[in-house]
């Protein structure tokens, strides 16, 4: 009797160990995990920058609509390490100086949300008053963040939604992982520029394809005017743009010249004259093209005029008063003689200067 009052007491014992272990075991377990919480879907945080150890960055969190049917009064976002064990802060991770960029969306009440900064690692806002249940997609961005010291490293974020003001009643949560990054420099010099070429031919703005450098006026005669055309093309990004100056000799044939137009005239058939402009619509006679390209220069005023025509050596042609693209100028030329100009074959060697200033 003795032993099998001995064997049951044992059985007891047995029994009320194993349930004291299960309720050990199950307990903790329901302490840590709400079991009527649902996970925030479609969650994500983005970075204004990722770049290590950066300040004043910007942080918005985006998810879709809330599972949650009780009102929203407080939400955290905490930032950790590791997502396993105690949550420990990124190091130099900070939001004390966070501020909240704009109202809250999605969250019920439109206004009356406010930044609490006093938990270190943790963004926080709360709306003691909402009374809203949340409803549709939830953004909310804080500014004024101070990025985790550390480059290229993953760190964690872990949102919780609470029924309180005081981030103790949670409702649903869900994780972040994020990454910050190094900064990648790239750099370019860029040289002081001036692109100019002269030539009969180019297309478009591109001297690469300038080509020519003589231009026949054909056979003068007392009773027409002779005309030709040769090109200029000119950008610069010099701080006060670029002038273009024209030196050489009027049309001469040995001792022979015909007279420049030094002043500027009208074409006078049956009069010697010599010179040119970059107006775009001469009529008397015909001959230019309007300026093409997208940068700013001009004619000068003594060569842009329609049906003016000069020459005096030294003189600015065109000019831009600022960094600009390229343009391409038309130069129309004129010669007329009289009927005493000696026969000869008349040469007139110009060179066109570009000099930018930076």
């Amino acid at each position: 009797m003795v032993i099998k009052a001995y064997k049951l007491i044992s059985k007891n014992k047995i029994s009320y160990l194993v349930a004291a272990a299960l309720v050990a075991g199950i307990f903790p377990l329901l302490s840590l995990t709400r079991v009527d919480a649902s996970p925030i879907i479609d969650r994500s945080i983005t970075l204004s920058s990722s770049v290590g150890d950066a300040s004043g960055i910007t942080y918005e969190l985006k998810t879709a609509a809330l599972p949650t049917t009780t009102a929203v009064k407080s939400l955290e976002v905490k930032f950790c390490q590791s997502l396993t064990g105690a949550c420990v802060k990124p190091a130099g991770f900070s939001n004390t100086s966070a501020t909240l960029s704009s109202q809250p969306t999605g969250l019920g009440a439109t206004s009356g949300w406010t930044v609490n900064t006093a938990t270190d690692g943790s963004l926080r806002i709360l709306n003691a008053s909402n009374a809203t249940i949340s409803s549709g997609a939830v953004n909310i961005t804080w500014g004024g963040v101070h990025n985790p010291t550390a480059t290229n490293t993953t760190f964690y974020s872990v949102i919780t939604t609470y029924s309180d003001s005081a981030w103790s009643s949670a409702l649903d949560t869900g994780s972040v992982a994020l990454s910050t990054t190094s900064q990648i420099q790239v750099a370019l010099k860029v040289d002081e520029m001036l692109t100019f070429c002269t030539g009969t031919s180019i297309t478009g703005q591109n001297c690469a394809t300038a080509s020519g450098s003589q231009v026949n006026l054909g056979s003068g005669s007392p009773s027409a005017t002779t005309t030709g055309t040769s090109i200029l093309a000119a950008s610069t990004n010099g701080n006060s743009g670029y002038s273009i100056i024209v030196n050489g000799s009027t049309l001469t044939s040995g001792v022979n010249t015909i007279t420049p137009l030094s002043t500027g005239g009208a074409s006078s058939v049956g009069s010697k004259q010599f010179g040119f402009n970059l107006a775009d619509a001469n009529t008397t006679p015909t001959v230019g093209l309007t300026k093409t390209g997208t940068g700013t220069a001009i004619a000068d005023t003594n060569y842009g005029t329609n049906n003016n025509f000069r020459f005096a050596s030294g003189e600015t042609v065109a000019s831009a008063s600022g960094p600009t693209n390229a343009n391409t100028f038309t130069v129309g030329y004129i010669a007329n003689i009289d009927g005493l100009t000696p026969a000869g074959v008349y040469v007139s060697n110009l060179t066109y200067t570009a000099t930018s200033n930076f």
